[in-house]
């Protein structure tokens, strides 16, 4: 066994846009351990960001769940940076993230991507 990081993308192109997209992980996967948001614009995630992440149909982040309880700072070790969700099994493969982009007037709308990041378990 050995863990491997995973990376999913999300594009936000209109304001208070929600989009909702089903990633597959690989096959060899057996379990997921941990999750961390990241964006390429931080500020607007940071602010504007709440999502809704499920895996085999169930969830792990409820609805609204703002995406700054789940980024991390530069200033920790890279191995603290992930939220630990245990060691959930990855059974059919699927991870579901639905992303709304809500209004705020500390940063003005502009497009953007949203990373979820996985870390995995799988097999050799």
């Amino acid at each position: 066994m050995s863990i491997v990081k995973k990376r999913f993308d999300i594009n936000i192109t209109a304001a208070l846009q929600t989009v909702s997209q089903t990633f597959e992980l690989d096959k060899n996967i057996t379990h997921v351990k941990s999750i961390l948001i990241t964006s390429d614009k931080d500020d607007l995630i940071y602010y504007r960001g709440s999502q809704r992440i499920e895996m085999n149909k169930g969830e792990i982040v409820p609805d609204n769940y703002e995406s700054k309880l789940l980024m991390s700072g530069i200033n920790l070790s890279p191995n603290l940076r992930f939220y630990e969700i245990g060691d959930m099994p990855a059974g059919n493969g699927q991870v579901k993230m639905t992303y709304t982009d809500r209004e705020d007037n500390r940063v003005p709308f502009e497009a953007y991507r949203v990373s979820l990041y996985l870390n995995c378990l799988q097999t050799d």
